[in-house]
């Protein structure tokens, strides 16, 4: 049996060609602003990879298929659906039985591009190991899923909600390599740096790619994180941010919140308590998350080239 792919127009026949693509996330879509402005973030964020000459392919499921690529008319529905499922490895492949609307987090774009042949995925952040994760077990797929699937992720570093001392050690135990570009220290999503040393170092796209092609070549399973700092006139430092996550966490913790609902809540939260800039960083972060991985994507296509 083979996966229930449907490809926009144009893009099955680029991939078979070796064009450059780059794959994207739609829980910024359903999970992360009210319409409209998710569909304009969304639309500007795939003219970005368009303008450094790759091709985009925003990932979900929809009518029992997983979308390789949205259509305007696709990215509109999603855009104004209600109840997305918000997909990740363990119920990507119910929601596609059941038919139902489903949006894919990092976990879930990585199976979509391994299932498309596309080498290259620009998000936000991952997800990680959550505070307090000695007690609740609460580790995002996004970490297994990067051990497995064969894709470059390119992200903000992981989201500074959570612990990311403990995300970093487990990334390593999983044999993820971690890759700054550009500086020595691992990026905290708002902020350019965590303070914590990363484990490697690129200065350029192309020896991105030649990492993820030699990584192919020894046969090593799943892809490689690059942790791209965001923009230094976008950024919040962590000075500024770092008590707003605390007063949020603290919040949090007060009202019971777990689980899955946590994520959703501090982003809340901590969008309420910075007046909107939290936002305003993520969406500049990931456009620069989406320049890097066109420019990663390009290289990839220029060294495998048959």
């Amino acid at each position: 049996m083979t996966a229930p792919l449907a490809f926009a127009p144009g893009l099955l026949e680029a991939l078979r060609d070796g064009a450059p693509v780059v794959a994207l996330e739609s829980t910024i879509i359903t999970h992360g602003m009210p319409f409209p402005q998710n569909v304009d973030t969304a639309r500007a964020v795939e003219a970005e990879v368009r303008a450094s000459g790759a091709i985009p392919a925003t990932t979900a499921v929809m009518d029992g298929r997983i979308l390789i690529g949205l259509t305007d008319g696709d990215l509109d529905r999603l855009g104004r659906a209600e109840h997305v499922r918000k997909l990740s490895r363990a119920d990507i492949a119910h929601c596609l039985a059941m038919g139902e609307m489903g949006a894919t987090t990092v976990a879930a774009t990585m199976i979509c591009c391994r299932l498309a042949g596309i080498s290259v995925f620009a998000t936000g952040g991952i997800g990680g190991v959550h505070r307090g994760a000695e007690t609740s077990f609460d580790v995002s797929a996004d970490l297994h899923e990067l051990a497995q699937s064969p894709v470059t992720v390119v992200a903000a570093g992981a989201k500074a909600i959570l612990d990311l001392p403990k995300t970093l050690e487990l990334l390593e135990t999983l044999g993820v390599p971690v890759i700054a570009f550009g500086q020595d220290t691992f990026p905290a999503f708002w902020a350019r740096s965590s303070g914590l040393p990363a484990p490697m170092r690129a200065d350029t796209s192309a020896q991105i790619a030649q990492a993820h092609v030699m990584r192919a070549r020894l046969g090593l399973p799943g892809g490689q994180l690059i942790a791209n700092p965001i923009p230094q006139e976008a950024e919040i430092p962590l000075s500024e941010i770092g008590p707003v996550i605390e007063a949020a966490l603290a919040e949090a913790q007060t009202q019971g919140i777990a689980a899955k609902s946590v994520t959703p809540f501090l982003l809340d939260r901590i969008f309420a308590l910075t007046g909107g800039r939290s936002l305003d960083a993520n969406i500049a972060l990931v456009l620069n998350n989406a320049r890097l991985a066109a420019d990663i994507a390009k290289d990839i296509a220029a060294l495998t080239k048959v």
